[in-house]
């Protein structure tokens, strides 16, 4: 097969953490021809979505003593070439959040990408439904109690009705700008203005989960189905669980709830285009969706001793044979 990977600058990828290297490598491996681009180099000719390209050889990392180890270079990169991504058999948008214009714009360029010829994971059209805060909402039976709000007094009574609360920005990643509220805080106003921009952008506010103390669950999802999982557990100081925030992670496992959940939001994953997804349960609740560049696998894989990077290559030849057969 021929894979097309849009990813942020590759130099700028840690091959021991990030996903999107886990699932080239994979490709590589198992004998695909891997492709790069960046989504300032999509267009539009002819009614179809290009890029520029570069074809990427990978030197696979090794697992020496627990940690992952890179080669250096770990990397090899062919001369650019501008082709049409129908070319591909499948491309993957794993730009890193947030879902600003310039990113917005490169989901409707791979709307000119015909389905028929070529799968795009995550669906474009998926991608811009599912905000990773709010595409949680529809699935109220397995959510913390939630209101999203730019309104300073509804916050208010929200949090004095629950004691203490959670606020988190709607486009941001990584745990940034998320805040713990109380209503005996003296700087409760403030913090809202901060974070609602003086009562103009709406925020998401969450019931607390107590439960965050034993940590916040990544779920890796593939149409659908829980393939792996790892538990993120906060540093000293910090009430995130976020790796970006300095979390470290532990081995575990996938509850009966969690598996309940991943059972009840599975059709709809899959009728948005939603393939390769990675959910954040905390206590036996949903607190987010992440479509965009969802990680984890490499730390799934370090702990498990999995390889879910073959696992995905695997089910996207599986879905272009059968396509290929109809």
């Amino acid at each position: 097969m021929k894979l097309a990977f849009i990813i942020d600058p590759i130099s700028t990828l840690d091959p021991c953490h990030d996903t999107s290297v886990a699932l080239m490598e994979a490709a590589h491996i198992m004998g695909h021809e891997v492709w790069i681009a960046q989504v300032n180099s999509l267009s539009v000719v002819e009614g179809k979505a290009w890029a520029v390209l570069e074809r990427v050889e990978l030197v696979p990392i090794e697992l020496v003593e627990g940690r992952w180890v890179a080669a250096n270079p770990w990397y090899k990169l062919s001369d650019r070439t501008f082709m049409c991504l129908e070319t591909m058999d499948a491309v993957f948008m794993r730009t890193d959040p947030p879902v600003t214009v310039p990113y917005l714009y490169a989901t409707y360029i791979l709307d000119y990408i015909d389905p028929k010829k070529t799968l795009v994971i995550n669906n474009p059209s998926g991608i811009r439904a599912a905000n990773e805060k709010m595409y949680a909402l529809q699935f109220s039976k397995v959510i913390p109690e939630t209101i999203v709000t730019a309104d300073k007094q509804i916050i208010r009574q929200f949090v004095e009705a629950k004691e203490t609360a959670v606020l988190k920005p709607l486009g941001n990643k990584a745990g940034e700008g998320i805040l713990i509220l109380q209503p005996s805080d003296r700087n409760f106003n403030s913090i809202i203005e901060l974070s609602t921009l003086q009562g103009r952008v709406p925020v998401m506010v969450q019931e607390f989960i107590p439960d965050a103390k034993e940590g916040d669950k990544r779920i890796i999802l593939l149409n659908g189905e829980p393939i792996g999982a790892v538990n993120r557990l906060s540093a000293a100081g910090e009430f995130r669980n976020n790796m970006a925030t300095g979390g470290t992670v532990a081995k575990t496992d996938i509850t009966p709830r969690e598996h309940e959940i991943c059972s009840q939001i599975a059709a709809t994953l899959c009728q948005d285009g939603l393939i390769f997804v990675g959910i954040d349960v905390i206590g036996g609740y949903l607190t987010e969706v992440n479509v965009t560049s969802p990680t984890g696998v490499r730390e799934i894989d370090r702990l498990d001793g999995t390889r879910l990077g073959h696992e995905v290559i695997k089910w996207i030849e599986q879905a272009l044979h059968s396509k290929n057969k109809k």
